[in-house]
């Protein structure tokens, strides 16, 4: 299984970044043999629209599995949905810490967005909130 977990540096000791289209890194663990990927994101992060969206393809050609993530905007799950892609919301901390609560099955997946996107989106999300929502604070 890949995860992408949407990162603030290139390394598993980095922050979360809660911003899933605008984040800085993503770092893709691989299970099978427990190794780290570092993907810069400059690119779908710099783009005036359709950060999210373009960051949602990029981890369907990273084929990835499972994203963890702060939150995500209708766009870009609408995409990772229709991938097959799983998602969970509201992660913080370190990402090892975060990867650490998904294998001890602390995590939920999303169901839905749990941001509205852009303004000019024309989906209309709803808010999650609460433990169905795949949300994981660390105290």
């Amino acid at each position: 299984m890949k995860i992408a977990i949407s990162a603030r540096g290139p390394t598993p000791y980095s922050d979360i970044d809660e911003r899933f289209g605008r984040a800085y890194w993503f770092l893709v663990y691989c299970d099978e043999d427990d190794s780290w990927l570092p993907v810069d994101n400059s690119e779908n992060r710099s783009l005036a629209n359709g950060a999210g969206s373009s960051t949602a393809e990029m981890m369907k050609e990273l084929e990835i599995d499972l994203v963890l993530t702060g939150e995500t905007g209708p766009k870009a799950f609408r995409v990772l949905s229709q991938a097959g892609i799983k998602i969970c919301h509201g992660v913080c901390g370190l990402v090892s810490d975060v990867l650490d609560a998904w294998k001890k099955h602390e995590l939920q997946t999303a169901k839905a967005a749990n941001d509205n996107g852009s303004p000019n989106c024309l989906m209309t999300a709803t808010r999650q909130s609460g433990p169905a929502s795949g949300v994981y604070n660390k105290v």
